[in-house]
Order: C-alpha cells, then structure tokens, then sequence
C-alpha cells in the first residue's frame, strides 16, 4: 500500500518468467496468470523497458541464464511509469543480489571454484546454507564451440534438474560449469560415459557442439576450485594434444600436461638435441604416418604392418630410414619414449606459434 502511495496510486507489480504474478498491489491477482498478464519473456532480447497494454514493463534478473528471470509493471505508458518501473526493478535486482550471495548454493558452488571465497569463510557459508561439505564431487567444464538459438546453459540444467546436489551455471558466454555429486569415486570411463551423453544430446537434438573438460574426482568442498582447474587445463591442453577428442578427462592427459607447462625454450633446446641429424620436419607424411600406427600398435612390427597393409619388409625398411635420418631406432623402448615425446613437444611448438 505504501509503495502505491509512493507511485501516486499507480498499480504495479512483479511477475515471473511464466508470466505469473507474484507479488502486487492487487492481492487478489497474486498467482493469477490471466490474458493481461500473459506476457512472454522470452520474446524480448534485452531488459530495456517496453509498454504493453497500458502498462509499463522492466525485465531483470537474468544472472546466468539466456532471458530474464523475472519483470517489473507499472500502470501507465509515459516517462514516469518507466522511471518508477526502472527504480523497482533496481531495488529488486540488489536485493536479489544479496539474497543470491547470502542464501543460494548455486552462486556459493561458483564463488567456491572461482575462489571467491575466503578459505576460513567456506566452513561458515556452508552450515549456513546447510550444505553437505563432504560429498563426492566432480566438475565438468562444457566450452561450446560452435551454437544454436537454443540456450544450452538452459538444456544442461534440465538434464540435471536435482539443485541440491548438481550446480549447473555459466562463467563465460561459452563455458557451462556442472558440478556433479557423485555416490562414490566413480571411475573415469564412468564420468567420460556421462559426458559424451552430454555432448551427444546437445550435438544430437540442438545442434550444438561442445567439448567437455573432466577435472578429477574431490571430498570436501574446498576442493572443487582444484577440480574446475583441471577441467580448464583438460580442455586446453586437448586443443592441443587431443584436437580430434570432444571429451577429455585430466587423468587421461599423461605427459601432455607436463609438456604443456614447458617453457618454449626448454622444448626448442630438447628438439635440438634430440634430432641432431635432422629435424623432424625432414620427415614426409608418409613416415610420419607410419611413425604414429607403430606406436599404436606398442612397436610391434607384425601387427603394424597388418594395420598399414604393407609387407612386414617394407615396414622394417620405412624404421630404417627413420634410424638414418633421426638416429632413433623406433623398436627400442628408450628411443620409441623420446622420439614419441619429441613429437609431442613439437606439435606444442607449432600450437604455440599459431598463437602469436
């Protein structure tokens, strides 16, 4: 009533994204959704005002996700009722933001991996919210590469609808987080199953491709910035190392990770010392070919040349030259290990070169 005074008796009053009223000046016609208030969001790509029926509406609240949560009405179609639209929606949207920050798990997860959050603070917040510290958690970071219309923030929180235990929230326009509970340390063919379904459903019905970074498995909710960086890390160094892989698991990236945190100089000197009859550039795609399905095969001559469909003879003669040109014999394990990590460092080289 004082509100309505404030406004010169204006009725104003707030409704949701379903276009459901939800609080007013008028009592009566809270939780109605009737023909006047039938009111689509979504049809609005900006929280500018707009007028509509007589009255004035200010979207807000739009905090992770592709429309606004919520819009302010006000009687009238002239500057004032905008402004009065404008102001309520502003104290509405700090209020929210203090709620959101005090009293919301979602936005405590985000802070926690962001680490926004003080360490001696994480105890508090959590009895204060009533959160279960200890539970088995993974994240998931999903980096959408190319999109569709469809919200795919909104598609990844309907798979995993349980907010009480899975946090689905946006940390750029194209990163998606999804922290994951977890009944115990699930294996890591578990978590890439549950991130192929993912990527396969978004891929599959939306048109939408992404990669997915798995950080490894944590107790305690402290420990969940740790896991987000090693979804970070995993899907950076997949760009690099893994270019044909949409799923990437950070206990699966082996000496990739070392090498990714090399400096450029220290790899240059490595090559240099490594191939000191030739670069590795001296070899065609052909032997490079070759080089790779060997190692496919853990060095075994037989079955390599089985795969490439040549005569055993012709797969010994391509590993002889190899010997000639770089002077690493591929069939002993020492070489095989410093020519498979030469390779390595080289395709990092080249990646890292592209970024300049």
């Amino acid at each position: 009533m004082q509100m309505r005074e404030a406004l010169s008796g204006r009725e104003f009053g707030i409704i949701d994204e379903t276009a459901v009223m939800i609080a007013g000046s008028s009592p009566e016609k809270v939780g109605s959704r009737n023909e006047f208030f039938a009111l689509d969001i979504d049809e609005f790509e900006s929280t500018s005002p707009f007028v509509r029926g007589g009255f004035t509406y200010k979207p807000f609240g739009n905090i992770g996700s592709s429309r606004p949560e919520y819009a302010v009405f006000v009687e009238g179609d002239d500057e004032l009722a905008a402004n009065h639209a404008l102001m309520i929606s502003i104290s509405l949207g700090l209020i929210k933001q203090y709620y959101d920050e005090k009293y919301n798990r979602n936005n405590f997860i985000k802070n926690i991996i962001l680490d926004n959050v003080l360490p001696g603070d994480v105890g508090i917040k959590s009895r204060e919210l009533n959160f279960n510290m200890n539970v088995n958690r993974v994240v998931f970071l999903i980096n959408i590469i190319t999109a569709t219309d469809i919200s795919s923030f909104e598609i990844i929180q309907n798979l995993f609808p349980d907010k009480n235990k899975d946090f689905v929230f946006s940390v750029t326009e194209k990163d998606i987080v999804l922290v994951k509970e977890l009944r115990n340390n699930a294996d890591v063919k578990n978590l890439e199953k549950l991130a192929r379904s993912i990527s396969d459903t978004l891929s599959g019905e939306f048109f939408t491709r992404v990669n997915v970074g798995i950080g490894g498995p944590v107790t305690g909710i402290k420990e969940l910035a740790r896991s987000f960086k090693e979804a970070q890390m995993a899907i950076e160094v997949g760009k690099v190392f893994d270019t044909d892989k949409s799923i990437i698991s950070y206990s699966n990236l082996g000496i990739a990770r070392l090498i990714y945190h090399l400096p450029t100089t220290l790899c240059d000197t490595f090559l240099k010392e490594v191939f000191k009859k030739g670069s590795v550039d001296n070899l065609d795609h052909e032997t490079l070919f070759t080089i790779q399905k060997f190692f496919d095969n853990n060095l075994n001559v037989s079955e390599t040349s089985r795969k490439l469909f040549v005569h055993r003879n012709t797969l010994v003669y391509r590993l002889d030259k190899i010997k000639k040109l770089t002077g690493l014999d591929l069939r002993e394990f020492e070489d095989a290990i410093v020519f498979k990590i030469a390779l390595m460092v080289q395709k990092y080289l080249s990646t890292d070169l592209m970024k300049l």
